[in-house]
C-alpha cells in the first residue's frame, strides 16, 4: 500500500499494517485461486510429460531395430544378387547339389524377407510412382516421352521403410521428357 501511495504522490502520515488493510477472507480467496492455478498447471505439465514419454516409448519400441534391420538388408541383397547371377540352365539342368544350393539360397532370402516384414520393415513401392526425394534416390534419367516426367520407370535397388521412417531409399531411374506429372498444379497456376 505504501508503494502505491508513494507512486501517486500521496504520503500517509501513519502507515497501516497490511494485515489490517486486506480482508482476511479475500486474502484466502486470492491464495486459493493461486494454489488452484498452480495445481492445474502442474497437472497439465504432468499430463504432457506422460504423453511425451508414452510417444517416446512407442517410437523406441517401433524403431529400435532400425540399425539391425538396415544391416540385415545388406545380407538380403547379397542373397538376391546371388540368385540373379545364376543362369537359368543351372537351376534346371544342374546337378542335384547345385539345385539344392539354389533352393537353400531362395529359402534363406524368403525367410529373411518374412522376418523383416514381421518386424515392420516393408519395401517401398517405387515403380510407376511419382519421384519422391524422401523415399527415392534418383540414379539416372530415362528419356521416355510416353511417361510423365518425374515418374519412376526403373528400380535398381528396392528401398525399405520401418513404420514411417525410410531405412534405405529406393535407387531408381526417373522418366525425362514426358508430359508434366501434375496437370492439377498447372490448372491452379492458370486460375491465379
Amino acid at each position: 500500500m505504501s508503494d502505491e501511495n508513494a507512486a501517486s504522490g500521496d504520503t500517509p502520515e501513519v502507515e497501516i499494517p497490511v494485515e489490517q488493510a486486506v480482508d482476511p477472507i479475500e486474502a484466502l480467496r486470492i491464495e486459493n485461486a493461486d494454489l488452484k492455478d498452480r495445481v492445474l498447471r502442474s497437472h497439465a505439465e504432468m499430463e504432457n510429460l506422460r504423453k511425451r514419454t508414452e510417444r517416446d516409448v512407442n517410437d523406441t519400441r517401433s524403431y529400435a531395430i532400425a540399425g539391425f534391420a538396415r544391416d540385415m538388408l545388406s545380407a538380403t541383397d547379397a542373397l538376391s544378387r546371388a540368385l540373379m547371377v545364376l543362369p537359368a540352365e543351372a537351376r534346371t539342368s544342374g546337378a542335384a547339389t547345385t539345385e539344392s544350393l539354389i533352393e537353400g539360397i531362395e529359402l534363406a532370402e524368403r525367410e529373411m524377407q518374412r522376418l523383416l516384414a514381421k518386424h515392420g520393415v516393408k519395401p517401398i513401392e517405387a515403380e510407376g510412382q511419382k519421384f519422391d526425394p524422401h523415399k527415392h534416390q534418383a540414379m539416372f534419367e530415362v528419356p521416355d516421352p510416353s511417361k510423365p516426367e518425374g515418374t519412376v520407370v526403373q528400380v535398381v535397388q528396392t528401398g525399405f521403410a520401418i513404420g514411417d521412417r525410410v531405412l534405405r531409399p529406393a535407387m531408381v531411374g526417373v522418366a525425362k521428357g514426358g508430359p508434366s506429372h501434375a496437370p492439377a498444379d498447372e490448372a491452379i497456376d492458370k486460375s491465379a
